[in-house]
């Protein structure tokens, strides 16, 4: 059945509502090994379309890792072969993929994520603006954001630490442009000390999510990879996992802790209504008691 399809008989199911199911690819991530990496973005692909998700979000630098040195010497260009094997993926599972590629682009290297339709065309490219100072080495700062119209909404994009509570910004400009569901990949990571124990970033994720999620109502979705990190200046810290979808009455769902939790996270989303728009925009925050 074709997505269209598919995305309206969920509507008619479900009362009217729309409800999209996303995977979440909390995906094993090794640094410098992109075939390795690109091959478990394809096995999760299959996992994802063979569990009815219509939208896949896979982690930040999927292909390279984030933070590894082989980012200043083997990153590739998008379009280039790792982007042309997500929008390959996207295709042959008819659906909608989100992920996160180390992109060339002349002398600079970005860190950008890629949204891709299912028939294999990238609707939006993404470069990260919040990128840690520690990584400003590897990484110039990307200077665009955008949204795109799809069948499940208004659907913006931006990555990792571009949702930390001190750059909400990036998230309100989204939700000015008219982001009902905002996809984020990510590479969530702790010193390798922390151990299992409840978890992790505490609020450090879905704190600012919900402020965002609960003063437009939105969703907004985070993939992170799981694994150890080695080189860069991040070597030795654990990505651990706990990939979540957050709406305006807080977390939806939340994947495993752990850093060998490899996994895709199935969440069912009822995508929000259309929010104010414009100057209303302003006063839907005035009412909310955002600004005074």
């Amino acid at each position: 059945m074709p997505i269209l399809a598919r995305v309206f008989q969920r509507k008619s199911e479900e009362g009217g509502r729309l409800k999209v199911k996303i995977g979440l690819g909390q995906l094993l991530v090794e640094g410098g090994e992109p075939e390795r990496n690109l091959e478990r973005a394809e096995k999760m692909a299959g996992e994802a379309a063979a569990k009815g998700c219509q939208i896949l979000l896979l982690p930040e630098c999927l292909d390279l890792g984030w933070c590894h040195p082989t980012a200043k010497v083997e990153s590739l260009p998008i379009p280039g072969p790792y982007s042309d094997r997500i929008c390959a993926l996207a295709l042959k599972h008819k659906m909608y993929i989100c992920a996160g590629l180390t992109e060339r682009d002349g002398e600079r290297v970005y860190n950008t994520a890629i949204f891709v339709d299912p028939e294999g065309k990238v609707l939006v490219k993404y470069r990260k603006i919040n990128e840690l100072t520690v990584v400003h080495d590897i990484y110039s700062i990307g200077q665009t954001l955008g949204v795109v119209e799809t069948p499940f909404g208004i659907i913006g994009i931006n990555i990792c630490a571009d949702n930390y509570g001190d750059s909400l910004e990036i998230g309100h400009v989204l939700g000015r442009m008219g982001a009902q569901l905002i996809l984020s990949p990510s590479a969530w990571t702790v010193d390798y000390g922390v151990v299992e124990v409840g978890n992790p970033y505490g609020e450090k994720w879905v704190k600012p999510a919900h402020t965002l999620a609960s003063l437009y109502d939105m969703v907004i979705c985070s993939a992170t990879s799981v694994g150890t990190i080695v080189g860069g200046a991040y070597e030795g810290k654990k990505m651990v996992g706990c990939s979540l979808a957050v709406g305006k009455d807080g977390l939806i769902v939340q994947g495993r802790y752990q850093e060998f939790a490899a996994e895709l996270v199935v969440a069912d989303i009822e995508i929000p209504a259309p929010h104010a728009k414009g100057t209303a925009v302003g006063e839907m925050l005035k009412a909310k008691g955002y600004y005074k």
